[in-house]
């Protein structure tokens, strides 16, 4: 694979109108919240600006029930309601617009696997709290969960790396792969005790073949970066132990200090570090190969700031 560093940032309308409306926290101005600033950064003049069309239903079935697929779409059309319990609203064209969000994550997946690119961002995506079965927490389709399967099914990967940063647990892409040996998962977030979904115990390590492959790790509300840095290494150590592929970097913001729905306290700098160990990781161990993804956040400036840092890290032709 070529080495210098090329990466694959993925931006557009269709993409930005994956939020939803009447003020809700996960609002339609996030990707555009975001390319301000890193346009201010004059990250826009290194990155290679993609777009692609949706995902197909079969693509979305590779993780979904077809019943969930199907429930999304006669809600999309309908306009009103709610696509789970009361967090995620139904509106028209949630059904395109969440494809959309699937079909840019799959597009990034080949042009990383084909060699295009070494790293992608997906700042619209990271959608972690889906089911197989049905939506949850803001995400309608799991984006994550899909390129998982197609990266086995299409490509024949062994074992993927999947990293998660934001505030929530990752419980869409923990519970689906619990007892599956080759999704190597590491989580930190806030504990479960005091945030949504409530999951994410250290004890939840895996279960049959999938034991000792996970690794959730709760903070504490008010932990901030030095708490961060003190638990990284248990990251670094379980993708050295059981090397995977490719790595997925889920980077939510909704960690950073003054997120309106959580209570950690990052910086940036948090963002930045996680980016720039798994970049060394990613070339060490996988050629390169690692998708990231933007999740949470929820408060527009922290968002803009962390995921900027995480793409600058991303771009770096070396890291020492």
């Amino acid at each position: 694979m070529k080495r210098g560093v090329k990466v694959c940032l993925y931006l557009s309308d269709d993409l930005g109108r994956y939020g939803f409306p009447d003020e809700h926290p996960f609002g339609p101005d996030r990707q555009a919240a975001f390319w301000r600033e890193a346009q201010r950064q004059g990250l826009d003049k290194k990155v290679d600006i993609n777009s692609s069309g949706p995902a197909t239903r079969e693509e979305i079935e590779r993780f979904h029930t077809a019943e969930h697929v199907e429930r999304v779409i006669v809600l999309s059309k309908a306009g009103h309601g709610f696509i789970d319990y009361g967090d995620t609203p139904a509106y028209p064209g949630v059904y395109e617009a969440a494809a959309h969000v699937v079909g840019a994550a799959l597009d990034g997946m080949k042009r990383v696997m084909k060699g295009d690119c070494r790293r992608t961002f997906q700042p619209i995506g990271g959608l972690h709290h889906a089911r197989r079965e049905r939506a949850a927490g803001f995400c309608v389709f799991n984006d994550l969960g899909v390129v998982t399967e197609a990266l086995r099914a299409e490509y024949g990967i062994k074992r993927v790396g999947y990293v998660d940063i934001d505030v929530h647990h990752g419980d869409g892409m923990f519970y689906p792969f619990e007892s599956d040996p080759l999704v190597i998962y590491a989580d930190i977030h806030e504990d479960g005790r005091f945030l949504y979904p409530g999951t994410g115990a250290a004890s939840e390590t895996g279960k049959g073949k999938g034991e000792g492959m996970k690794l959730n790790i709760p903070m504490m509300p008010g932990a901030g970066d030095a708490e961060f840095l003190k638990v990284w290494p248990k990251v670094e150590a379980l993708l050295r132990d059981k090397p995977p592929e490719i790595i997925l970097f889920q980077c939510g913001a909704d960690s950073i200090a003054g997120d309106p729905l959580a209570h950690l306290h990052y910086s940036p700098a948090a963002h930045a570090y996680a980016a720039k160990r798994l970049c060394l990781l990613a070339d060490e161990l996988c050629e390169g190969r690692m998708m990231g993804f933007g999740g949470g956040g929820y408060d527009r400036y922290n968002l803009a700031q962390a995921w900027s840092a995480v793409l600058s890290q991303l771009l770096a032709e070396q890291h020492v």
